[in-house]
Order: C-alpha cells, then structure tokens, then sequence
C-alpha cells in the first residue's frame, strides 16, 4: 500500500508558523494536482494523515512529490499567576498585594 511509504519531516519553526513536509511515492505524487493547493480533503484521500490545522500552502515544481505544509504557531498558554490576596485587618477587606 503507497500510503505506508508517505515520509513524513520533523516540524520546523519561524516565529508565525510551525512547517513540515511530506514525500509522496511516485505512484501517489502523479494524483497531486498541478493546477492548485490541495485542500484537507484532497491530501488526506492520497493518504497524508496529520494532526488538524495544517495548510498546503506551496508548490515546489521542480519536486512535485514533496508536498509542504504550515499551520499557524500556537505557543502554549501559560498559566497566570494570580495575585497573592492579604486581608486587612481594620475593616477585613480582601486586598490584592
């Protein structure tokens, strides 16, 4: 089955967009169309299996076989730091310090 040897990169990053890319067999690189980007269907029916979220976003032409993917950098959230709360004494009324 030609799916089993779709090779998939590592991630790599800028500071707006996290890549990959994806070598196609020959045999599924002749289904790539010429004429557009594929859409999330249209890779997924050759096989390309990928978390949500990643875009076709270029065609290389002299390497029609590998395909090129982004998807937009999310940075994980940090969790705030709430403030410490200290009860004043006189009237006992939360204050943040």
């Amino acid at each position: 089955m030609p799916a089993d040897q779709i090779q998939y990169s590592e991630k790599y990053f800028d500071d707006k967009f996290e890549y990959r890319h994806v070598i196609l067999p020959a045999d599924l690189a002749k289904h790539v169309p010429k004429s557009h980007l594929m859409t999330e269907t249209e890779w997924r029916n050759l096989g390309i299996q990928q978390s949500p979220g990643w875009v076709h976003y270029m065609m290389h032409a002299p390497e029609p076989h590998v395909i090129l993917f982004r998807r937009k950098r999310v940075e994980e959230e940090e969790t705030p730091i709430l403030p410490t709360t200290t009860t004043s004494s006189a009237n006992n009324v939360n204050v943040c310090a």
